[in-house]
């Protein structure tokens, strides 16, 4: 094989494609890109054979082939090399040499035959969306997926379509986080579990244009996202969803609007008096026109007012401070309506048209609380 093209296109195409290499793996085929140089086409593959990621980069393909090359050392290469033109060279004992400016390299791959290729998916009925659209939808609800294997749904996120409106739900069993937007066109139902490590990178390789098209295709089994060059592929998580909608009552006692901005800072305050691992509630004592937020731990006290509307019944209540910090940061209202029954019921943070929902179980208070 050999091939010439920019450095800038193959660092591109190789960070992109390295967001699938695994951490761990006892298969050292799994950590490589494979460079396949056929079909008048540059293709870098990475899979781990939960998560795959393929790309097209530009260049010239003087003799074709394929070769496998440890992700890590390729990635580190490319990145110090001269801004200038790589020429990729292979031998038949997949020795691989790389050549930019008076920088040469000479490192052993494997044969490209060995590599897992991405699963074949028939892109048909494509469900068509911005690449903005689906960027904010992991960022709004990313933060509320479960980092405990115990329970794989809560690793993923709900995708769930209906007619043309797309749902995204994520839960760790404390907290959910909801999202719905109104897709370009009506599809049928969809509901499928995406891995949370999907999403996430995913988000972090999209460019984000809000011209941007992002293509959703489905199977059984996997999900795939293609935009530009690039082609993901994801297994989806097997199993039923919890259901949500039993959990989410248009019922309440109390009702405050309130500046997101200032609730979310007085917050922010609050925890500069808790260690990373604490478990001190930050306390929200609710009256008429006035919320007061305190926190007592063993660095010290705070308290402070803000300003509210209140509807209904004074209430006080506790809340796990990065759970409302989650969710505030992703909002984009400048006002903000919390809805809540009693000390021991969930809070609603939503808005009219229920575009957003964030539901967050509140934290037992002890007495020396009390008013």
């Amino acid at each position: 094989m050999k091939l010439v093209c920019k450095k800038a296109n193959l660092q591109n195409g190789v960070q992109i494609v390295s967001r699938a290499v695994p951490n761990k793996t006892t298969m050292s085929i799994l950590e490589c890109i494979l460079i396949d140089a056929s079909h008048n086409m540059i293709t870098l593959t990475v899979n781990d054979m939960d998560l795959g990621i393929e790309t097209i980069i530009q260049g010239e393909i003087k003799e074709e082939g394929l070769i496998a090359i440890d992700a890590k050392i390729f990635l580190e290469i490319v990145r110090k090399l001269p801004d200038s033109d790589v020429k990729i060279e292979t031998d038949s004992s997949y020795k691989v040499t790389i050549t930019c400016e008076k920088a040469k390299f000479n490192i052993m791959g494997k044969s490209g035959e060995d590599f897992s290729y991405l699963p074949i998916v028939e892109k048909e009925n494509s469900v068509v969306l911005s690449q903005f659209t689906l960027k904010e939808l992991v960022r709004q609800t990313i933060f509320s997926i479960s980092d405990n294997d115990n329970n794989k749904l809560m690793t993923g996120e709900l995708f769930e379509i209906n007619g043309d409106e797309l749902k995204v739900v994520s839960s760790d069993g404390h907290r959910i986080s909801i999202r719905k937007v109104q897709l370009r066109d009506s599809y049928d139902h969809k509901k499928v579990v995406v891995p949370g490590k999907t999403l996430n990178e995913v988000s972090k390789i999209l460019p984000g244009e809000a011209e941007g098209v992002l293509n959703i295709y489905f199977t059984a089994r996997h999900i795939v996202f293609a935009f530009n060059d690039t082609t993901v592929v994801s297994r989806l998580i097997e199993g039923e969803y919890f259901n949500i909608d039993r959990m989410l009552s248009g019922d309440y006692e109390t009702k405050v609007r309130i500046n997101k901005k200032e609730l979310l800072n007085c917050i922010d305050r609050a925890t500069l008096l808790t260690r990373e691992g604490d478990r001190k509630p930050v306390v929200i004592d609710i009256m008429d026109g006035t919320m007061e937020l305190k926190i007592d731990s063993a660095l010290g006290s705070m308290n402070e007012d803000i300003d509210i509307e209140k509807q209904g019944k004074d209430l006080m209540i506790g809340f796990n401070p990065k759970f409302l910090i989650d969710a505030l940061r992703v909002i984009d209202d400048e006002e903000v309506d919390l809805y809540m029954v009693n000390p021991k019921a969930p809070c609603f943070i939503k808005n009219e048209e229920q575009s957003y929902i964030y539901l967050i179980l509140p934290v037992s208070l002890v007495a020396n609380y009390a008013r």
